[in-house]
């Protein structure tokens, strides 16, 4: 099977029209349309329904489509970084990050390496551990950031500066934004959004055996997006500090857990990954840097 083939392939998924896809690649439609019977016989599956105006997937074309995106980031990753090993003045970075205001430290490691390599590019996909470990296991990313302690058995790791502490999202003129900290028996009840992660995680360890009397009214990988249903007055939000806007601007405000709830957060690799110079660099740079931080603080 050729990249080139695959490559073919996602362009008539996405266009859904050979005509079309034919022109954005500069091939004539016979040519296409040839590299795609070829294609399906090679697999031995149909990969596309035909109609009188369109093309769609079958079944076996979306599983091709999945496993192709991920296999041409691969190859163009791959190809950058053997670009890359001659380039003095920059190189590529794939980072797949959890939500942390923390993340401003890795921002700040970014800045300062770019001015010394002006030619540095990174790429920043942003998920829960599942997600970001996922594509850091098949090759697609250099380091992930958990908010979860890694598999020593699988990944090295760095720890960040500091921990983040988990509280409640709530309208400013609620009565729970008189206390100053939030317990479990105050959240009884009450429609919650949080991540899955979180509420599985650290939300049911922290609640102990109140946790069957709180209500996940949805879950949320973004808090930005959560945060928006409790603005609306959907219920309330358990996230990190600092990752919402609680200005006095804007109608929330934040009030801690207590028993006080923290997480350390990781900077994380596949422990016989061989890295780029430049990302050999990086990881240079941002553990000297945070050791330094710790240390201070």
């Amino acid at each position: 099977m050729e990249i080139r083939s695959l490559r073919y392939f996602l362009a008539v998924a996405r266009e859904e029209n050979m005509t079309r896809a034919a022109e954005l690649l500069h091939v004539t439609q016979p040519t296409l349309s040839r590299s795609m019977r070829a294609l399906e016989e090679e697999l031995g599956k149909k990969l596309f329904t035909r109609h009188s105006f369109n093309i769609s997937l079958t079944g076996e074309g979306m599983l091709l489509r999945d496993r192709a995106e991920d296999l041409l980031t691969l190859a163009d990753k791959i190809e950058k970084e053997f670009l890359s090993l001659d380039d003095i003045t920059g190189g590529e970075l794939y980072l797949g990050l959890a939500e942390s205001y923390q993340i401003r430290y890795l921002a700040r490691e970014l800045r300062t390496l770019k001015t010394i390599y002006p030619g540095l590019r990174y790429h920043i996909t942003s998920g829960d551990t599942e997600q970001v470990t996922e594509k850091l296991d098949r090759g697609l990313l250099d380091f992930a950031v958990l908010c979860d302690a890694p598999d020593p058995r699988k990944y090295d790791f760095v720890l960040f500066p500091e921990r983040d502490r988990w509280g409640l999202i709530l309208p400013a003129d609620d009565a729970l934004a008189r206390k100053e900290s939030i317990c479990a028996g105050d959240l009884a009840g009450l429609p919650l959004f949080t991540s899955e992660q979180g509420w599985e995680g650290d939300i049911k360890n922290w609640a102990g055996s109140r946790f069957g009397e709180l209500h996940l009214e949805g879950s949320s990988r973004l808090s930005y997006n959560a945060s928006l249903f409790v603005r609306e007055g959907l219920g309330y939000q358990l996230t990190f500090e600092h990752l919402v806007d609680t200005s006095p601007e804007s109608g929330l405000v934040f009030r801690p857990l207590t028993p006080r709830l923290e997480v350390s957060l990781y900077l994380i690799w596949n422990r016989y990954q061989a890295f780029t110079p430049m990302a050999e660099r990086f990881l240079a740079q941002v553990r000297a840097s945070f050791t330094e931080r710790r240390r201070e603080g």
